[in-house]
């Protein structure tokens, strides 16, 4: 399969709709993705996406996350924190434009946010 990302000029993004689970993440946590280009074969270690991610006040992970893809990723707006215990306790705060580049199989998180976020994340192999 061969992935393209298509020609987008400047349009506004409906931050009302279109949100979907992001996978690895637990149904009704309240954690969103909207993808916003591209697409990602997480099977097939192939593609790329760019995606908005957001996380609703009192949101928190529980275990941290590892793939096998590149992952940048933009704090737009609200409060990360990064590296709390399983209960959502502790973990260093970040704020608005922040940036993270992860490479391939780094551990990251668990993550939490005390009055939600949203981030922008681009996903490649």
């Amino acid at each position: 399969m061969q992935y393209h990302k298509h020609h987008q000029e400047f349009a506004r993004i409906d931050l009302a709709t279109g949100w979907e689970l992001p996978p690895g993440y637990e149904p009704g946590s309240g954690a969103g993705q909207k993808i916003l280009s591209g697409s990602l074969d997480e099977g097939a270690g192939t593609g790329f996406r760019t995606r908005l991610l957001r996380f609703p006040p009192g949101f928190h992970t529980s275990a941290p996350f590892v793939h096998a893809y590149w992952e940048e990723v933009m704090l737009l707006a609200g409060d990360l924190w990064v590296g709390n215990d399983p209960q959502g306790k502790g973990g260093e705060e970040f704020a608005p434009l922040t940036y993270a580049c992860r490479p391939p199989g780094v551990l990251h998180g668990p993550f939490k946010s005390v009055g939600g976020c949203l981030l922008l994340e681009s996903h490649y192999y």
